[in-house]
């Protein structure tokens, strides 16, 4: 395949292409015809469009979509990269999710069309960066990705999608409810923060209990709402942010404000840097969340992942 500058992949799936198929085109038009564009519906294309990329020795890849596309495209372009001698592309993130949560992380401002007119011109970005990934084994495979969690991370998501997905106001709404309802250990509150039955381990030590409200592992330091749970993210690209937690109900919701300042969540677990991530559930496979997909495995290790080159407009 003919060499090629940059390259642009949508996914029809996100929410904003979705409710605007038009976008679709208005993407294409915005490309003007210098960048060539792929439109994956679904995980074999986007293995497919990233395998193309990586032929042609594309320098900058357009991700238009939300978290879940920054994960599949991110997985599939390390993997196409792995066999080709042109390498890693730079990634741009042109927002078309609901939330945007690991975009926002990385300084993106501008909206779908804007950055990838700007980026296919090659405009200079407000921000370049560096950023370690998350490598996350699970039964299907490796995945690659920024945000991982399980426990209330999983039972938000659940609901969030449950709901309709919505966005900021959707999101914010679910957190609300379920603060103000943790401090009377409501059965909405109790559906999300209860302690979630797994084991955890932590560079080979497993955790106590065998049950807990919050595992979250994570490269960016805002987990979505300003959500400071893990400010050490990305402070040693080997060793990702860490913070596992078995608090009940009453003892979790009400430390929401500490999370919005950036400070530590109170009691007792794991709160740090770590190598190496464990999480088993007994008997069946357990939810799982990377970059706000949600996932079904009765294992999952998480370490850190390649750096990756970043633009943000």
């Amino acid at each position: 395949m003919a060499w090629l500058r940059t390259a642009v992949l949508v996914n029809p799936h996100a929410r904003a292409l979705q409710q605007k198929p038009k976008l679709i085109t208005a993407v294409t038009l915005a490309a003007g015809g210098s960048a060539r564009v792929w439109v994956t519906r679904d995980a074999v294309a986007v293995t497919r469009a990233a395998e193309e990329i990586a032929s042609t020795g594309a320098e900058r890849v357009v991700l238009c979509g939300g978290d879940g596309t920054l994960m599949s495209a991110v997985t599939a372009l390390h993997r196409a990269a792995a066999t080709s001698s042109a390498g890693m592309p730079e990634l741009v993130i042109a927002p078309a999710g609901t939330v945007a949560t690991v975009a926002r992380n990385f300084g993106q401002r501008a909206g779908l069309l804007d950055t990838v007119r700007r980026a296919v011109a090659f405009e200079p970005p407000r921000r370049r960066l560096r950023t370690p990934t998350l490598e996350l084994q699970v039964e299907e495979g490796t995945l690659l990705g920024f945000i991982f969690g399980t426990g209330l991370v999983a039972r938000f998501f659940e609901k969030y999608y449950a709901q309709g997905a919505g966005g900021y106001r959707r999101a914010a709404l679910i957190t609300l409810r379920t603060f103000v309802g943790s401090f009377v250990e409501d059965a909405y509150s109790s559906s999300v923060l209860d302690p979630l039955p797994c084991e955890v381990t932590i560079d080979g030590a497993t955790l106590e209990p065998r049950a807990f409200s919050l595992v979250v592992a994570s490269v960016v330091k805002d987990l979505g709402l300003h959500m400071w749970v893990t400010p050490r993210a990305a402070e040693d690209p080997t060793r990702p942010h860490v913070v596992c937690k078995s608090l009940t109900v009453k003892r979790l919701g009400p430390q929401a404000h500490r999370v919005l300042r950036g400070l530590p969540i109170e009691g007792p677990g794991f709160d740090g840097l770590c190598e190496r991530l464990a999480v088993t559930f007994p008997d069946a496979a357990g939810p799982l969340v990377l970059d706000g997909d949600v996932l079904f495995s009765r294992t999952a290790i998480v370490r850190a992942g390649p750096v990756v080159r970043v633009a943000a407009y």
